[in-house]
């Protein structure tokens, strides 16, 4: 029997500017740019990475609903470490940490093109 082991994810995240996107999970969620070329960038942090795929002009993002959920330990220390950036956004854009009744405390933010990125953190108890 072959063993084997998965051991990230990495999703393909469509936009329409590809600058504007970086700078988003650069300059407000704290990625780094590993790679960029043409309509493509690769962008991590930590064990957590993404890759931002930039859609031809005519291609309406508006009803393709995109999400992610980024598994982090630290919930509330990360979101006070971004709030600074968060707060700039519009308030529709944010939703502060809360708990789940699944059992997650969790807060979400919406990238550029509405793309859902949840955080989440499994409520201890």
């Amino acid at each position: 029997m072959d063993e084997f082991l998965l051991k990230q994810i990495t999703p393909f995240v469509p936009c329409r500017d590809l600058a504007s996107q970086i700078g988003f999970y650069r300059d407000v969620l704290g990625f780094e740019l590993g790679f960029q070329a043409d309509n493509y960038a690769f962008m991590k942090a930590g064990e957590v990475a993404i890759r931002l795929i930039e859609v031809d002009a005519g291609v309406n993002l508006s009803g393709y609903e995109t999400s992610f959920y980024v598994d982090v330990s630290g919930i509330d220390g990360l979101y006070a470490h971004l709030r600074p950036q968060l707060d700039r956004l519009p308030a529709a854009r944010v939703r502060a940490p809360f708990d789940q009744d699944y059992g997650q405390r969790e807060f979400h933010v919406k990238d550029e093109d509405c793309t859902l990125v949840f955080f989440g953190e499994t409520i201890a108890g």
